[in-house]
């Protein structure tokens, strides 16, 4: 029977919190920390590090990356509690503390060996706390308590289990389950209450609430213990924890609660005792088996589950609410109206009270798509795909007359009694009749879809996303659409809006937020107003005004904007809230915002809902640190450091991988960063959310790396840097160079004396060449000379033989002459009157004046001739050599006959006895003879 209303208390506290908001969970399964799935106990250093107890080893993280650090002797790692800069663990067999070398890893130091320690056989350590200068390792048999002071330990044994130890208020509580309540005193263990409910229950914690103590035990709820006396803690949640099973509690800074359960996850109890939230598998969480609850320094709630890690972020300005199964659909519209919260989706409209547990419950009149909620003169309008709806308290009434998707509906200023609705076809007008609202006609010439619409300055504004923004000018009764004219300010815009704030009237698109100009007549781009969009990172230009507190709201792709005004001045101001990538989003040109109350905006989404509060957004500081360098050569050799220190390295190992973080777990908060490597990179990177930087095949040389992060869209306050030198390779080494340089100073003295004995021999040959050259040269202009003379001289010999020869036939010539002249003077009969003449004749052909002159010239022509045959042939006469001179100018004896003044047959003789006297052969020529001399 209690097993049957335990299962219904479960099933109806299932059914009640379902439609639950709850803060946003990060969960990290055994594949991201890379350990085993069981968790057992957490807790942080100083840095904000998370420790984890895990069946592997004790878990190390840095907000970026899991590190895993095995069990000392191979054990389950059961408990963790960071003292100091030193993380205690205990697990089977052992405990002792972790400490960073200089290298930045955790070293393991065994207490219980080096203390030598008498441990129980199997014992195993679940509880680590401190108080003052001691520190408790608890078994279920035994405490240890060591002093850290003296370094010395001593224990308190237990006849029966020590379930679980527990410190408040400086002071250390234990209980034995056969005996009760103890409290340590002095070292030894006193007995604080043996009352039957604590023999009967196991204690899951102890608290002080109101200056008493508080018991909470497993599975009967909360007891004050006032001496001896134990009284049950009279709140709202008693029957609820009277049926479930708690493991491990905390409380929390803000003086709340939250339990672990055994198989129903976590519930967080006001101070009061109410139930705030339940949160199990169902709704967020990895395993309904709680180990450990542990708050961290930014009031985030770790748990360590039967499987995973999960981390709630409590101070998170987010609630969500997750459609898990799809009942509700994706949210186009919501808005709180008389204290019911209700949503239009896709789906239908649904609607719960506000700050209730209970669960959405569908209208169901209305099970079609909704696309508007506004309420106008206290009357709640709904706008669906089938026409328009009035809701009241979870009911609906449809307005009948038309069957087209109702978009919109805006009262019109200057007649309460109107209401202008935007519909699939067109505008419509809707009167008050009455008590009841009815269409009471369509405005005509205008039947463009207006999804967007606005009644200003006695004109409607249509804007269509695929055709462009019109304006629209109607008559008085708004019956018809005397004018329609198209502005050119946008012509197709998907994702446009068109809306009305205060008193202006606002165009969104991508190209920023446009204001009507009314004087002008045309729209005018504010700049101020446009700094609601992202510039590069626009999604979408709708517009959504908030009148309740006077904001417009605006979505980008990695921020939501809103417009507020100060409270003094009522100038404008741009708030930017970070949207993370993991937040869920809506329909991208169907955002919607709205108010519910307590600075609370109800966000809606594609899987729920987001709840905002902007009185939880707070302003913080971030810290970016680089924790680990891994550098490794190209072979693969590997060296880890995890300090800061400058450092060389020798040039094969310079392939580099630098790991940085920013101890942030915000689920809702993105985390990116950006790298600078000095004399590599001068340039920032991109923004990315790898906490790594990778460098291959650096060459050698200073370097100083920079990283700074942005959270969200603050930027860190400092910027992690970390200086290194790669040395050159053993071959541009110091000693190298000096020995290339030394080796270069006698290649170059060898060269040198080389090349100068080579310059040398070379200058030899050339100045033997120039002077060969010259000598050639000289040879030459002397062979030139040479032949300038011989050329002089052949032209005189030519010249000489020309006047020889002139000469030669003059004196042929003459002597002929002559002798004609004598025959013809022998023929005279009277001859004796001639003889003188013939005398005379004679004389001048015998005159040896002109053999003279003829030998002059002949000597001159042929110097040698005469000379070099007279030496051959010394018996020659006169008349020889005159004849060998004849000879020689290659005469005929016809020619010769006149200058030797005798007949040419003479000339033969004389040829004949020259013959002799030269003593030629017969066969030999003679004039060959003498031109051959």
């Amino acid at each position: 029977m209690n097993l049957f209303r335990r299962y219904l208390c479960f099933l109806f506290l299932g059914t009640i919190l379902y439609a639950q908001e709850h803060p946003p969970i990060q969960v990290y399964t055994p594949k991201d920390y890379a350990g085993e799935t069981q968790n057992w106990s957490i807790s942080q250093d100083s840095r904000n590090y998370i420790y984890a107890a895990n069946n592997k080893g004790l878990l190390e993280f840095n907000g970026a990356e899991w590190h895993l650090y095995e069990s000392p002797n191979k054990s389950i790692v059961r408990s963790v509690h960071v003292i100091d800069d030193l993380i205690y663990t205990g697990c089977n067999g052992d405990f002792g503390y972790w400490e960073k070398d200089e290298s930045g890893q955790l070293i393991y130091t065994s207490l219980s060996k080096a203390m030598e320690v008498p441990l129980l056989e199997d014992e195993e350590f679940w509880n680590i706390i401190n108080v003052d200068n001691y520190i408790l390792f608890q078994s279920l048999k035994r405490i240890y308590i060591y002093n850290t002071t003296t370094n010395s330990f001593n224990s308190i044994d237990s006849n029966a289990i020590i379930y679980k130890i527990f410190e408040v208020d400086g002071k250390i509580y234990f209980q034995n389950t056969d005996e009760g309540l103890f409290v340590i005193d002095k070292g030894a263990s006193i007995l604080v209450s043996d009352h039957p409910i604590l023999m009967r229950n196991r204690l899951v914690n102890v608290f002080i609430e109101n200056n008493t103590l508080l018991l909470e035990t497993e599975n009967d709820g909360f007891y004050t213990i006032n001496g001896t006396q134990l009284t049950k803690w009279n709140i709202p949640a008693n029957k609820t924890l009277e049926e479930l099973s708690v493991f491990r509690s905390i409380k929390l800074k803000d003086g709340s609660y939250v339990l672990g359960t055994r198989s129903n996850g976590i519930l967080h109890l006001t101070n009061e005792g109410l139930i705030n939230f339940k949160i199990d598998v169902v709704n967020g969480l990895s395993n309904n088996t709680v180990h450990w609850i542990y708050e961290d320094n930014e009031q985030n709630i770790w748990l360590a589950l039967e499987n995973g890690i999960n981390c709630i972020n409590m101070s998170s300005p987010f609630r969500i609410y997750e459609d898990d199964k799809g009942k509700i659909g994706t949210i186009n519209t919501s808005i709180l109206f008389n204290n019911l919260v209700y949503v239009g989706t896709n789906q239908g409209l649904f609607f719960k009270e506000n700050n209730s547990e209970s669960t959405f419950t569908n209208i169901e009149t209305i099970q079609e798509a909704v696309w508007q909620l506004t309420e106008i003169n206290g009357v709640l309008f709904c706008g669906h795909d089938t026409g328009t709806s009035i809701v009241d308290q979870g009911t609906s009434k449809k307005i009948e007359g038309i069957n087209q998707g109702t978009w919109n509906l805006q009262p019109i200023d200057s007649n309460n009694a109107l209401i202008l609705q935007g519909n699939y076809d067109g505008l419509y007008v809707l009167q008050n009749v009455g008590d009841d609202w009815v269409i009471r006609n369509k405005i005509k010439g205008f039947d463009l879809s207006s999804r967007f619409f606005e009644y200003f300055d006695d004109h409607i504004f249509v804007n269509h996303e695929y055709k462009g923004l019109f304006k629209i000018e109607v008559d008085q009764d708004f019956r018809n659409a005397l004018d329609v004219q198209k502005l050119p300010v946008l012509d197709k815009e998907l994702h446009s809006s068109l809306t009305r704030y205060k008193s202006d009237l606002l165009l969104g698109f991508r190209e920023g937020v446009f204001k009507y100009d009314i004087a002008g007549k045309e729209f005018i781009r504010d700049s101020v107003l446009s700094q609601l969009f992202d510039g590069a990172n626009f999604t979408s230009g709708k517009l959504i005004p908030v009148k309740e507190t006077n904001t417009l709201w605006a979505f980008s792709e990695r921020n939501l904007s809103y417009l507020s005004l100060n409270n003094l001045s009522g100038s404008p101001r741009i708030n930017k809230i970070p949207w993370s990538k993991a937040l869920p989003k809506g329909l991208t040109g169907y955002e919607n915002v709205s108010y519910l109350n307590n600075n609370t905006y109800l966000i809606g989404t594609s899987t729920g809902f987001v709840l905002l509060d902007l009185d939880n957004i707070k302003e913080k500081t971030f810290h970016v640190e680089l924790n680990a360098i891994h550098v490794s050569t190209l072979k693969g050799s590997t060296v880890e450091i995890f300090n800061n220190k400058n450092r060389a390295f020798e040039n094969q190992y310079n392939n580099f991988k630098f790991h940085f973080n920013v101890a942030e777990f915000d689920k809702y908060v993105d985390t990116e960063y950006q790298y600078q490597l000095e004399g590599f990179q001068e340039d920032w990177s991109s923004w990315s959310d790898s906490p790594v930087a990778t460098y291959e095949n650096l060459p050698f040389g200073s370097y100083n790396l920079n990283i700074r992060a942005r959270v969200g869209n603050t930027i860190t306050e400092n910027v992690a840097s970390y200086r290194f030198f790669i040395q050159r390779p053993w071959l541009l080494s110091n000693t190298m160079i000096a020995t290339y340089a030394l080796v270069l100073i006698i290649l170059s003295f060898v060269v040198h004396n080389v090349y100068k004995r080579y310059y040398r021999k070379q200058r030899e040959r050339l100045l033997l060449k120039t002077e060969r050259e010259l000598e050639l040269k000289e040879l030459e202009n002397k062979q030139q000379l040479m032949r300038f003379n011989n050329d002089k001289l052949r032209q005189d010999i030519e010249n000489k033989n020309r006047e020889l020869g002139i000469s030669t036939m003059s004196l042929i010539k003459k002597n002929e002459f002559l002798n004609s002249l004598k025959k013809e003077l022998q023929t005279v009969d009277d001859s004796n009157k001639l003889k003188h003449v013939i005398k005379i004749i004679d004389r001048n052909l015998n005159n040896t004046d002109d053999w003279n002159l003829f030998e002059e010239a002949f000597n001159n022509a042929d110097k040698d001739f005469l000379k070099k045959i007279k030496e051959l042939h010394p018996a020659l006469t006169s008349n020889d050599l005159r004849l060998c001179a004849y000879l020689r100018l290659n005469l005929s004896s016809k020619e010769i006959a006149p200058l030797l003044n005798i007949s040419p047959r003479s000339v033969e003789v004389k040829r004949y006895r020259l013959r002799k006297k030269m003593d030629l052969a017969h066969e030999a020529s003679l004039s060959d003879y003498i031109l051959e001399i």
